[in-house]
């Protein structure tokens, strides 16, 4: 089996630095100088506490007088104070300053998929990429916030090196050597050892991705009815338990494997320091190092390794950092399968035609074609049903006419001019559609209906609310239509029924007025009386626009101009109502099935 190639990064490390950098400067620029502030005040910080001791004992080796060691320890005391306070302010400060960056990005992200070609938000790669995108924006510890963090530290941590090392060099410069061979190979050493758990990555996600699925199930609402009706409470519960000694078990191995970490960090600990012991007590002993000297060199001797070691850490962790920044920009810049600036103008006119030329379509990713050789032309004004068995293409026919596909072979033209040429986020302008995928927030219903928080046209909103058949039940509510939609944000929302809620959608098209009303069962939610009363309005509501009615109900397809009959990927039957039963084919037979079943259904 050929082993897979690990995708490289689309850009580097210095490239997604520069990005961010660039972001905090445009939408947050005090990120950039309190980031620098945080770093000299870290410096600032640790040389205080590296000299206060030194110097107050150097103090009492040459008996300086009482106030004299008094006011020296005072001020050092006060300059920590201060420079605590200072670094607190600043890091509180930048936490909420990188923040906005992170919350910007998120932004961006969400913007991205809302916006995408359609084929995108069908694609799994589009949607791991998002996922892994938000994730890697999920907090204050994520990589696009907490790469200011680390950034400052880098500086830190390179200034507090430099100064470090000016002092080691006055006394031997082996001794920085030392300090950084034996820091570098215990931190190269650990970080393969901690890296079992990257190692290990696979298992430990799928083992959380267990924990989280059986833990959602049983919190499901939806599922409340079958867990008390099969008694599925004890097997989650079983298959959970299992889960969680396997986690245990995976953690235990984890942690036996990190425990030599101690072990590598102690021997290097004894080595560097005892090395560092013996050469100043050394010097003690023959050239008369005083005491507060030996404390100042071995502070500075230890305290060089911290240096070291954030250097490595940090650099490591930035090229981490790197990975994930590099995720989010290649999601940032997935490329659009559609025209989305430029473009032609739209052309105007009174009704428009619609037309499929020579199409062929099948899936992106797959080998089998949905639709094959069509030709169909949708008059100006028309209604046009679209019938057939469930699979047979009808609603991969409506997608490739609204545009959310573009077809595989062939053309889709609108008044003559194929949707390609168009932006095609004007062509979707003129498109009012429902579709079986419901897709409600939770805002008021005449927000809801209107699709906007300003600006709403309240008699429009009552209007397409009365042709949608949904009057009664909103006169009703005591908010009327500033009632929320469902109770997932506010505690007073209603939750329509599934019925209900296709009326309100159906509301929400006619609201947008566009010049094409596609209706992709409509009522398949309602109960016939229901349904009944939507198709005796559908002439009204569709009146002088071009309109697709896709449906498997037969019984509301003579409503129609004409109707199509969807097989195998073809258009296999067309006419009206009586001319299609007339033919006695495959629609006068579905039609005649159909019509038997509520027949029967009534003699119960």
């Amino acid at each position: 089996m050929k082993k897979e190639t690990k995708k490289k990064p689309v850009y580097g490390v210095g490239q997604n630095v520069a990005y961010m950098l660039g972001r905090a400067w445009r939408e947050a620029r005090r990120a950039i100088p309190t980031g620098i502030g945080i770093a000299l005040t870290g410096v600032a910080t640790n040389l205080t506490g590296l000299f206060i001791a030194p110097v107050v004992l150097q103090k009492v080796e040459t008996s300086a007088p009482l106030p004299e060691l008094l006011t020296t320890i005072g001020i050092f005391a006060l300059a920590l104070i201060l420079l605590n306070a200072l670094a607190v302010y600043l890091e509180v400060n930048t936490e909420c300053i990188n923040a906005e960056v992170r919350g910007n990005l998120v932004k961006d992200i969400n913007e991205k998929a809302c916006i995408t070609s359609y084929p995108n938000t069908r694609n799994t790669d589009f949607r791991g990429q998002q996922s892994e995108a938000l994730g890697y924006c999920g907090g204050t510890l994520s990589e696009t916030q907490h790469i200011y963090v680390v950034l400052a530290n880098i500086i830190k941590n390179v200034l507090g090196f430099a100064i470090y090392l000016f002092l080691l060099s006055e006394l031997n410069l082996i001794l920085a050597v030392v300090v950084v061979a034996t820091t570098a190979v215990g931190f190269f050493i650990n970080r393969y050892i901690n890296g079992w758990g990257y190692r290990h990555r696979e298992e430990s996600r799928r083992l959380g991705k267990e924990l989280s699925y059986f833990g959602r199930k049983a919190e499901n609402i939806k599922l409340a009815k079958d867990i008390r009706i099969f008694g599925l409470d004890t097997w989650l519960k079983e298959i959970k338990e299992a889960t969680v000694r396997a986690a245990e078990a995976f953690a235990d191995r984890r942690e036996r494997v990190y425990a030599w970490t101690c072990v590598v960090d102690t021997i290097l600990l004894i080595t560097r320091n005892g090395i560092a012991y013996l050469y100043l007590i050394n010097l003690v002993l023959s050239d008369g190092l005083s005491a507060s000297q030996f404390l100042l060199y071995f502070s500075a001797f230890t305290g060089f390794a911290t240096w070291v070691t954030g250097i490595l850490s940090d650099f490591s962790t930035l090229n981490k950092q790197s990975l994930a920044i590099s995720v989010v920009r290649e999601f940032l810049d997935y490329p659009e399968v559609f025209r989305f600036e430029g473009g032609v103008p739209i052309p105007k006119a009174e009704s428009y035609e619609l037309k499929l030329e020579n199409v062929t379509f099948r899936y992106p990713g797959t080998e089998k074609n949905i639709l094959e050789n069509i030709n169909l032309t949708v008059r100006p004004s028309e209604k046009l049903a679209v019938v057939g068995l469930n699979g047979a293409g009808k609603t991969t026919l409506v997608k490739l006419l609204c545009g959310f596909y573009d077809p595989t072979e062939g053309r889709v033209l609108f008044n003559g001019v194929d949707i390609r040429e168009f932006n095609r986020r004007e062509y979707y302008s003129m498109i009012s559609g429902v579709f079986q995928d419901m897709s409600v927030l939770s805002v008021t219903v005449a927000e809801t209906v209107a699709q906007s928080a300003e600006g709403i046209d309240i008699d429009r909103v009552k209007d397409c609310i009365e042709k949608a058949g949904l009057t009664h039940k909103i006169e009703s509510l005591p908010k009327k239509y500033d009632t929320y939609v469902d109770r997932k944000v506010y505690e007073d929302g209603v939750e329509f029924s599934g019925g209900e809620t296709q009326r309100l959608l159906l509301a929400r098209a006619l609201y947008k007025d566009g010049a094409v009303l596609v209706l992709d069962e409509p009522t398949a939610a309602l109960d016939p009386i229901a349904e009944n009363d939507i198709y005796m309005k559908y002439n009204e509501m569709s009146g002088g626009k071009t309109s697709i009615f896709i449906s498997h109900r037969l019984a509301s397809t003579r409503f129609c101009d004409r109707i199509l009959f969807i097989k195998d990927g073809g258009i296999a039957e067309e006419g009206t109502h009586e001319s299609l039963l007339a033919a006695n084919g495959d629609y006068a037979e579905l039609f005649h099935v159909q019509a038997r079943y509520y027949q029967e259904g009534s003699d119960f």
